[in-house]
């Protein structure tokens, strides 16, 4: 079976990539639509069995002239290739493919939601669902997603469920003692982190901070600090996108509100090693699909995050970890002030979350479920999908 994927981006998306990997290790003929042959994910894709085509086909808010070019190289490409399944997995690249395609193309198409940000805005939401044809279909990465798609009338034949998988050999509870020496802190004095890049806000959303709450982070740390003196604290994770100007806000910011203890490291390619010498990750975030809370829990690391979107799935109160009002530094604040202070009860949760992590994020397990979805979906005789 001939699958084509479509990616908006070479050096993200890292769960792509691990998809795309176990699926050619199942025979599937993968090919892979990238901005970059050769630049950032490009050459492991292509270790792992895939064919990749340059094409940065992504919707050009910038260019906007360029969107006539954009969908006949689509078209062609579709043409070409001919594949069995088409599986976008952004919100740009699957609105330019229908838009390319048609509404009533012959090929089944996958959009493999990331997070449920445009679905919390009714004009995106609306966009999707109506330019979406027959032939459709939608794996949603968390439970919230999939019941937004349901409220806005997919049918539940057309709405998947699968997480978004990770290689869980990556990541264990063994403290290296690196980030500690980086920062020169012993290891008895406590450390908090946040982990992610920083999205700038985007005011056609309405947005006036970022995404994933670093400014509610650091209202927290300042606070927490009021309580634990000696706490410290470092924000993993640099610039997305061109966000540089939002990274420097952000630096001043903390730099303000905690001169001497919250560090900024910028982007790392080392985080799995990091990870473990955190007393606690925080999860910040304004909108979520299951995000930050994954790879801390698989390294054993106790967990406090936002209530929103699919966090929920893995963060559970008094289960995997303790989940708090997103905007709200002062309950972020006393959040982790508890889970500092009860160091036992936050491991036995950290522990139980990181069970529940290798089970729903296996990418071995994910990607077969995406697997048996593409031979469903090439199963159904075409006429069976197109309307009367």
């Amino acid at each position: 079976m001939k699958i084509l994927h479509i990616v908006k981006t070479a050096v993200g998306a890292g769960w792509v990539y691990q998809q795309v990997r176990v699926l050619c290790s199942l025979g599937f003929d993968v090919i892979v639509v990238l901005p970059s042959a050769s630049v950032g994910l490009a050459p492991k894709y292509k270790d792992a069995g895939a064919t990749v085509i340059p094409l940065a086909f992504d919707f050009p808010f910038r260019r906007p002239w360029q969107i006539p070019s954009l969908l006949r190289s689509c078209k062609n490409l579709v043409a070409e290739v001919q594949p069995d399944v088409i599986h976008t997995h952004h919100v740009g690249t699957t609105l330019m493919l229908r838009a390319a395609l048609g509404q009533f193309s012959p090929t089944p198409r996958i959009f493999q939601v990331p997070g449920p940000l445009h679905l919390e805005h009714r004009f995106f939401a609306k966009l999707d669902i109506s330019s979406a044809g027959p032939q459709d279909h939608w794996i949603a990465c968390c439970r919230w997603t999939k019941r937004k798609y349901r409220s806005l009338g997919i049918q539940p034949d057309r709405v998947f469920l699968s997480y978004p998988g990770t290689d869980l050999t990556t990541f264990n509870e063994h403290r290296t003692g690196a980030l500690r020496r980086e920062l020169n802190l012993p290891p008895d004095v406590p450390l908090v982190g946040m982990v992610c890049y920083m999205y700038a806000p985007k005011r056609f959303l309405g947005q006036s901070t970022g995404l994933k709450g670093h400014e509610d982070f650091i209202g927290a740390f300042q606070i927490a600090q009021k309580t634990i003196p000696n706490l410290r604290g470092v924000i993993i994770g640099g610039a997305w996108n061109g966000a540089a100007k939002y990274e420097q806000r952000l630096r001043r910011i903390g730099h303000t509100a905690c001169p001497d203890s919250l560090t900024f490291l910028g982007t790392r390619s080392d985080v799995p090693a990091l990870y473990p010498d955190l007393d606690l990750a925080v999860v910040a975030s304004h909108s979520e699909n299951v995000g930050g809370a994954v790879e801390p829990l698989l390294s054993g690391v106790p967990v406090v995050s936002t209530n929103v979107g699919g966090l929920p799935d893995l963060v559970q109160p008094g289960i995997t970890g303790t989940l708090v009002p997103p905007r709200d530094p002062q309950s972020l604040a006393a959040a982790t002030l508890s889970s500092l202070k009860n160091p036992t009860e936050a491991h036995r949760l950290a522990l139980a979350g990181q069970q529940m992590a290798r089970q729903l994020f296996n990418v071995e397990t994910t990607a077969r479920e995406v697997a048996q979805i593409y031979s469903q979906l090439a199963s159904t005789p075409p006429d069976s999908r197109l309307p009367a």
